[in-house]
């Protein structure tokens, strides 16, 4: 438990201060000789095992520093020998084989310069690939070595601290650690004149009551600083409450640390009792940052519980993580207390196991809550099968492996197996509680980006503060790494491989790259948008462009932009993709076949934008499908119908299909009215009636007039057709509607019959319809009499 506990308080420091980057120089050839000699010797102490793990912690740093000094370089004179691979290339083959000409005596001249200085660049290049390739392979020997080492560790049985044999010798060995710390110092008791007590009393007091004052009062103080600070305007309930509850924190544990030092400048105690004191005030503010923590996840609150349970069961979690913690104090103060001196391993087991036992119970009832916690998203539909969130789902998987970490830990401190319990138990206690601290930090960030952006509560769904937690995730990782056992040398080694890269045929391709083309690509994309937004907002409006084609210029422009900022980043970033040529194009086909559609609606697109056949506005008809454009994409384009519903049309169907544009350069069109009179009507004087009524249509065009047309003698009426242009053909169904109705006024009073269509039905054999009839009535009469 001690262990895991300093892994993760110093592992963040000490892997930073491990990854600092090595700067590209050139190894001398004393440096090649230290080198072998460490070589060497690695090499025979890897084969023989001999060693601590620290000495091979300490011989794996030094052959990773020569390992980092190697990889530099191997990127030696890099752009020189491209230059002279290129120049050689420029020579073109040396002549070969029998009757092949003579090569020029200057020709030949220049390219045994050109080879000789290649060979003397690549001479120390090889050089140090050869040494890195070794020294890797040793730095992966030691690794595998410490990690067997590990392993064997966690199945090392240990006197199990149920045999009562045990009991007495352990407690003996606590109570010689204590007296040994108490009798530490020489000048200790009587020995200590009261003039050196004295002088640092003051001091000594000075501290006790600003600790006590800080401890007693904190809580108020914190309080009363955010007051101050609301008052001058801050918003954001949810801010100025966790800032609240860290100062609540923060306050008692600098207090904490003032009592360990007034005890110390007393300088009544020894060296490792000073070591005590400052460990023991590190334990509670440890203690404090943990009840924090559970404040904060299991808020009585339920504006602020980030796991929402009913009241009493966060209540009871925040009760048995102060359980765990008081736990964790408890076994960490006796393992300090036994690292003063020396003890047995059965002393250790038989201490540290009630305050682990009790930790395990605590942590086996937070997972049976936690496996009770369920979120359904769709509570509102009773008839659609639930969801479950999948924060749920996370915090029941958290459960279950409380529980099974709850049951076995005992398990195996009481069968001996005291490594193997405390690999487990202590890190997934540590887990817990470092996922409840980066949900409380990413709650924060959606509250304090909820009170930027004026959204309050509402933001903390937002996108940006869940990006930060994932971020936050990440950022945690390397400390549960270390919490569960791994190694700082493992993270260096894994922050290594990733800093080298991975290869590509004969390019390697690192993260600065990777990082090279993001920067670049991003300063492409946003000088891009950029000039899109000057000429559709400031340019383009100020000419004579329609908006069709104001919109096919800015997309044009934009999908150029995108392919140059590409162009571009592929060139800074300097990478080779020469080699994937090949795969590439054997890619492009399959892509080709696969996606012919879908790239035969992109070409279709572009022709669109480029010849402008239907603009953004147009009335157009499609596949039987009418409506007016609303939107031309790449892949598609999107019809709005008249009765509101968005049609989306492949743009292949556009350029190959049969388009019908009503609006296309004007917006005048034909109107055609169809009426019918009764037969005996004066046609002129209907022809002269139909004229009038289109004449007097405001949206009806003068020139060319409006015509009237007797088309047809029809089976039931005489067929009239108004035919007129219309300024705006948008109108149609409107001014239709309103000839109709002029129509019928009209023609009222006109006396004009409209027509219905009439048929005269005409019966053959009508005597045998009749003699029917009185066949069935006859049959129904004699039916009923026998009723």
């Amino acid at each position: 438990m001690a262990a895991a506990l300093r892994l993760a308080f110093f592992g963040l420091v000490g892997l930073w201060l491990l990854i600092a980057p090595a700067f590209a120089q050139e190894i001398s050839q004393e440096a090649f000789e230290r080198w072998e000699t460490l070589a060497k010797g690695a090499e025979e102490t890897i084969d023989a095992e001999r060693g601590s793990n620290d000495t091979f912690e300490a011989l794996r740093v030094r052959i990773a520093d020569f390992r980092g000094q190697f990889d530099t370089a191997r990127d030696q004179n890099a752009n020189r020998i491209a230059t002279l691979r290129e120049q050689l290339a420029a020579l073109g083959p040396k002549p070969e084989g029998e009757g092949a000409p003579a090569e020029s005596a200057d020709v030949a001249a220049k390219r045994e310069e050109l080879n000789d200085q290649l060979a003397a660049l690549l001479l120390p290049v090889q050089r140090a690939e050869t040494a890195f390739v070794r020294a890797d392979n040793l730095v992966g020997e030691i690794d595998r070595i410490l990690r067997d080492r590990q392993a064997r560790e966690l199945l090392t049985v240990t006197p199990s601290p149920l045999n009562p044999a045990h009991w007495q010798p352990a407690f003996t060995e606590l109570s010689r650690a204590v007296n040994g710390l108490w009798n530490e110092n020489p000048r200790k008791g009587k020995e200590r004149s009261w003039d050196e007590l004295r002088s640092t009393l003051p001091i000594a007091f000075l501290l006790l009551v600003l600790g006590s004052i800080l401890i007693l009062r904190g809580k108020k103080w914190s309080r009363v600083i955010v007051d101050k600070l609301r008052r001058l305007g801050a918003r954001g309930l949810g801010i100025w409450r966790f800032v609240v509850s860290l100062l609540e924190v923060i306050l008692p544990f600098a207090g904490m640390v003032l009592l360990a030092l007034a005890a110390i400048s007393t300088q009544f105690f020894g060296d490792a009792g000073h070591e005590l004191l400052l460990s023991i005030a590190v334990l509670a503010g440890i203690m404090m940052g943990v009840r924090w923590v559970s404040e904060r996840v299991f808020s009585p609150s339920d504006d602020e519980a980030l796991i929402l349970l009913p009241p009493e069961k966060r209540a009871e979690l925040r009760f048995h993580v102060a359980v765990i913690t008081v736990m964790i104090v408890l076994g960490e103060v006796a393992t300090l207390i036994l690292e003063s001196g020396f003890y047995a391993e059965a002393t250790k087991a038989v201490l540290t196991f009630p305050p682990m036992l009790v930790s395990s119970i605590a942590l086996y009832r937070i997972g049976t809550v936690f496996r009770g916690y369920e979120v359904v998203l769709n509570e509102d539909e009773p008839d659609a099968e639930p969801r479950i969130s999948s924060f749920s789902r996370v915090v029941r998987w958290l459960g279950t492996g409380a529980v099974i970490v709850g049951l076995i830990s005992p398990i195996l401190l009481a069968a001996g197996y005291f490594r193997a319990a405390d690999a487990i138990l202590p890190p997934y206690i540590l887990t817990l509680i470092l996922l409840g601290l980066v949900m409380s930090l990413q709650r924060f960030t959606a509250d304090v980006y909820g009170t930027v952006t004026g959204q309050g509560v509402q933001a903390r769904d937002a996108l940006w503060p869940v990006l930060f937690g994932l971020i936050l995730l990440v950022l945690v990782a390397p400390v549960l790494a270390l919490v569960w056992g791994a190694r700082i040398t493992d993270l260096t080694e894994l922050w290594s491989a990733v800093g080298r890269g991975f290869a590509i045929g004969d390019s390697r391709i690192s993260p600065t790259d990777f990082l090279a083309f993001a920067v670049i690509f991003v300063i492409g994309y946003g000088l891009t948008r950029l000039v899109q937004s000057a000429l559709r907002n400031n340019v383009l409006p100020k000419t004579k462009i329609d908006v069709g084609g104001q919109n096919a210029i800015v997309s044009g422009l934009g999908y150029v932009g995108i392919f140059l900022a590409a162009l571009a980043a592929v060139t800074g970033a300097g990478l080779d993709l020469s080699s994937l040529a090949i795969v590439a194009g054997a890619l492009s086909v399959g892509i080709g076949f696969g996606l012919q559609t879908v790239v035969s609606n992109f070409v279709s697109g572009i022709i669109l934008l480029i010849e402008r056949p239907i603009s953004e506005g147009d009335w157009i008809e499609v596949g039987g499908q009418m409506g007016y454009v609303r939107d031309i994409s790449v892949r598609s384009t999107r019809i709005e119908t008249f009765d509101r519903t968005d049609v989306i049309v492949p743009n292949a169907d556009l350029v190959s299909g049969t388009v019908t544009n009503f609006t296309r350069g004007n917006t005048v069109g034909r109107l055609i009215v169809p009426v019918g009179v009764a037969y005996g009507t004066d046609t002129r004087h209907v022809e002269k009636v139909l004229r009038e009524i289109a004449e007097a249509q405001p949206m009806v065009l003068a020139a060319p007039p409006p015509n009237v047309l007797m088309v047809n003698f029809g089976a039931d009426s005489l067929e009239f057709e108004i035919r007129c242009y219309l300024r705006d053909v948008n109108w149609m169904m409107s001014i239709k509607s309103d000839i109709n109705h002029a129509i019928a006024a009209r023609f009222a009073e006109e006396g004009f019959e409209i027509p219905f269509a009439q048929r005269d039905l005409w019966l053959r054999n009508a005597e045998v319809l009749t003699q029917t009839k009185s066949q069935t009535q006859s049959k129904t009469e004699k039916k009923d009499d026998t009723l």
